[in-house]
């Protein structure tokens, strides 16, 4: 291996990596992709089980506006038309999101805006009054932030369970940023996304990264730590997509995440609950949502084709040593910390970080891939 040189060595082979991977090779550099896993895709991996694509961490949905990124996927992907529109179940009622008409019917029986907005308006008046009482001017935490945007009532079935299991924490614990906005529709329009360009890979991800990964070579179980000052040898440049806390050997302390673990279960009916996400909002039962993912390729009467269906329980849970971390947990302290990073970072001339836990932030893929662009037009521009 040591007799080998590469203009770029990429640790990892999730979507950041594999994006740059592809456009740099295209560009004529020679690319090493080290994977620890023993195989590729990171968060996005499917895994195929009764005949059907499960998004093996959780749900990944593509959408975007950027045409750029459009464009760039679709060269090495048909997409499919799924839309998402997830319902939330909260004791043994269903609700449309995000709150939109149908939601506000389901809720207080509103048929118009007009309606609508009377209701939002009053809900939203009391959340003022109380927060003017506490003597503050602008919400402190995620409770009042949710609170004064939606009001008490969606809050108190829609969103605090949810939020409550998702994060740990108790949701006037948690920053008010967390919730900076929440989508409210005066339609009837049950797209949870209002992006010009939604769709899911057909077969799955998996056909969409084998495409990108072509052209460089890629040595999976290949984990970087284990074998970093000889694969540092044989490239002039890193582009690092791990964790950014263990790239410097915790220096400064390790940033928390949180972590989902999954429970999988195969069905001898061929539809259990109609939709890809049912987000459960109460407190109980532990589970944030259950997938139901032949949904995200079928569609109508091919939902019964395979009379077998597949769903997947997701459990929050506090991340671990051992287990992948999945949101940074992006409070005061581990801002703080990761600044510390950052710098270090930015001091580097030729180790490049990019992707959630090098960035130490929740990506959406669009904007991944729209990153790892703007990192190759930067460092790996056309020979």
């Amino acid at each position: 291996m040591g007799k080998e040189r590469y203009d770029f060595l990429i640790v990892g082979a999730g979507l950041f990596g594999s994006t740059f991977a592809r456009i740099a090779s295209d560009r004529g550099y020679r690319c090493l992709v080290a994977e620890r896993r023993e195989v590729a895709g990171g968060n996005i991996r499917c895994e195929e089980i009764a005949g059907i694509n499960v998004h093996r961490y959780g749900a990944h949905i593509f959408h975007t506006s950027d045409e750029r990124v459009w464009a760039f996927v679709n060269r090495y992907a048909k997409f499919n038309r799924f839309t998402n529109s997830p319902v939330a179940r909260y004791g043994d009622r269903m609700y449309n999101l995000p709150f939109n008409m149908n939601t506000f019917y389901q809720l207080w029986g509103c048929k118009t805006p007009a309606e609508a907005k009377a209701k939002l308006d009053d809900e939203r008046r009391e959340a003022s009054v109380r927060l003017k009482a506490a003597g503050s001017e602008r919400p402190r935490n995620l409770e009042e932030q949710a609170l004064s945007l939606v009001g008490r009532d969606i809050y108190e079935k829609l969103i605090k369970g949810y939020t409550e299991k998702q994060w740990g924490r108790r949701c006037d614990e948690l920053p008010a940023f967390i919730i900076k906005r929440l989508p409210v529709r005066m339609t009837y329009d049950n797209n949870y996304f209002s992006d010009l360009y939604q769709g899911i890979p057909e077969g799955g991800y998996n056909p969409l990264i084998e495409r990108l990964l072509e052209g460089a070579e890629v040595r999976l179980g290949c984990d970087y730590f284990g074998e970093r000052s000889e694969l540092e040898g044989i490239a002039d440049k890193i582009v690092f997509t791990g964790k950014i806390d263990q790239y410097y050997g915790y220096r400064f302390g390790r940033l928390a995440y949180r972590s989902v673990r999954f429970e999988d279960e195969v069905l001898d009916i061929p539809n259990y609950q109609g939709v890809a996400v049912v987000n459960y909002t109460e407190r109980e039962p532990a589970w944030t949502r259950i997938i139901e993912h032949k949904h995200f390729e079928s569609f109508g009467d091919a939902v019964y084709e395979n009379g077998r269906t597949v769903i997947s329980r997701e459990y929050p849970t506090e991340w671990h040593e051992g287990i992948e971390p999945f949101y940074p947990v992006n409070d005061e302290r581990n801002m703080k910390l990761y600044a510390q990073y950052k710098q270090l970072a930015d001091g580097e001339r030729n180790v490049f970080f990019g992707g959630r836990l090098a960035e130490y932030k929740y990506y959406d893929m669009a904007p991944v891939i729209a990153s790892a662009m703007d990192m190759a037009d930067r460092i790996a521009p056309q020979k």
